[in-house]
């Protein structure tokens, strides 16, 4: 039984951890904070824009979606669907920005103890 209780205890621990990250890069994305956004990023992360897409080191990454940004200043993000699957987590929702509204899709997944941005899409 008390095997039982702990294993709920480190799942559900597990499960905030994973939440609040995501919570902290939706909230980052809403603003147009590159900055703030950039601190889940992986080492390398793939970035997909409106006319290309590539894999960037973390500091290249957070100039490419600064860059976006100023270029796309946003209103707000909308989360459509969210789910999560052995470690990984993704999400999709929509950015508006003052230039329209981007399909956006976020993929996370875990290294070591803390989930890191893999992957952001920004579909017109």
């Amino acid at each position: 039984m008390k095997n039982l209780l702990l294993s709920a205890l480190v799942f559900l621990s597990f499960s905030f951890l994973m939440s609040v990250s995501f919570t902290e890069i939706i909230n980052a994305i809403k603003t147009g904070n590159a900055t703030e956004v950039s601190k889940f990023f992986d080492n390398s992360v793939e970035i997909t824009l409106p006319g290309k897409s590539n894999s960037y080191s973390k500091s290249q990454a957070e100039l490419v979606l600064r860059d976006f940004f100023s270029k796309n200043p946003t209103k707000n993000f909308q989360v459509i669907h969210r789910s999560d699957n052995a470690g990984s987590e993704y999400c999709i929702g929509n950015l508006e920005t003052t230039n329209g509204i981007y399909r956006t899709t976020i993929y996370l997944r875990q290294k070591g103890e803390r989930q890191v941005v893999q992957e952001l899409r920004f579909e017109k």
